[in-house]
């Protein structure tokens, strides 16, 4: 394994390279693409051989049956989170977006209420928007450089027609991995309002040295009539293009239903996603990740390191994903003065913190998961580009 191996991804129909500069203005000649929350990293061997295994076979009919890959998926939930899943209990969609797509088209209505802990992905609002539903922002707290969840103000904002809860855990953008009190927590919050909890999981295999995710059902076992957990492989192993995800539900009732909207909408999955997560979840897929996290976690360092040398700029501690959260608030700068200084004074494209909600106004998000050379070169433009507060 080669993290430091630059692949170029320029003109191969990458939306997070060849798009940056219709959407940022960032050249894709000589910008840097910090956006989309991709790795440009390969998978492991053990996935390229599966999907090369498919390609020398050259026959791409219907899949058969997937008992291996169910099993390679509780293999990995059980060694990896200690959270023991039924493999009855799993259903394969079109990657996590379409899975909370189809979580509100079963359990929601249009004009309904969705409570989302803002700032936070921000493709959770834009699906519940295009479905109809409203978006019930509830801002997070920041205590000690870090991310809280606020639930007595947030008990303020339930409505007759608030449906559902859905969560980011780890937390993206902040990197939060949260404690099993605070699981519990929002756990009790949901009971006490009678609210589905739809908990997105997606990064919880890319934790820095130290953290310790818990899955929901781990933390509290005793909300399982209230719960659908999404998880996938794709952000672990750098799959978002595969377009395969997964919805774990114990509660049979819950099963049913959700069962009724993959019919209803013809889901199924393509051949090469559970192929490669099959191939993925196993031994040296878990050997792979170790690295990818250590390696992670170094580029952390460097970008921390020179970020913090610049006056007024400020990342919040990262537990978890590759994704840094930058405040520029204390620049004094206007949103608009330190975005362009990123993108045309830096040549970067990064996520503008608006688009995750409220409490991102004044924040930047920049992808880590990248050759540590990259991670040195924007370092060193953004200490360029913001030179006069030095």
């Amino acid at each position: 394994m080669n993290f430091d191996q630059i692949i170029e991804r320029r003109g191969t129909g990458c939306m997070k390279w060849d798009a940056m500069e219709a959407r940022y203005g960032v050249s894709s000649d000589d910008g840097i693409a910090m956006w989309v929350a991709d790795m440009d990293f390969r998978p492991p061997a053990c996935v390229q051989d599966a999907l090369q295994d498919l390609l020398n076979h050259g026959i791409y009919g219907y899949g058969g049956p997937d008992d291996a890959y169910r099993a390679a998926i509780c293999w990995w939930m059980e060694n990896r989170h200690g959270w023991q899943v039924d493999p009855g209990h799993i259903f394969t969609t079109h990657g996590l977006v379409n899975a909370v797509g189809l979580c509100l088209q079963t359990w929601t209505a249009p004009g309904d209420g969705v409570v989302l802990f803002t700032p936070v992905y921000h493709a959770f609002a834009r699906t519940i928007a295009a479905a109809g539903r409203r978006v019930v922002e509830a801002p997070l707290l920041i205590r000690e450089g870090r991310y809280e969840m606020d639930l007595d103000a947030a008990d303020t904002l339930i409505d007759a027609k608030t449906r559902m809860v859905i969560l980011c855990s780890p937390h993206n953008p902040g990197g939060r991995v949260w404690s099993a009190e605070e699981l519990r927590a929002l756990a009790a919050f949901c009971a006490r309002h009678d609210l589905l909890l739809v908990s997105d999981e997606i990064h919880h295999d890319l934790l820095m040295p130290g953290q310790h995710h818990i899955p929901m059902p781990v933390a509290a076992p005793d909300i399982s009539d209230r719960l659908v957990m999404l998880t996938a492989a794709s952000k672990t192993f750098n799959l978002a293009g595969t377009h395969c995800g997964n919805v774990i539900i114990a509660d049979p009732s819950l099963r049913r239903q959700f069962a009724g909207t993959m019919a209803a909408f013809g889901i199924s999955p393509n051949s090469f996603g559970p192929a490669a997560v099959q191939a993925a979840y196993s031994p040296e897929g878990a050997t792979w990740v170790d690295a990818l996290c250590t390696y992670l976690d170094g580029n952390r360092q460097v970008f921390d390191a020179g970020i913090h040398k610049i006056p007024g700029l400020r990342s919040m501690a990262l537990e978890s994903t590759y994704l840094a959260w930058v405040d520029f608030s204390a620049t004094g700068m206007a949103r608009a003065e330190f975005t362009a200084r990123v993108e045309q004074g830096a040549g970067i494209a990064a996520n503008h913190g608006p688009t995750f909600g409220s409490g991102g106004e004044t924040w930047l998000r920049f992808n880590l998961g990248a050759p540590r050379s990259v991670i040195k070169d924007a370092v060193a433009r953004l200490q360029r580009a913001f030179g006069d507060l030095q």
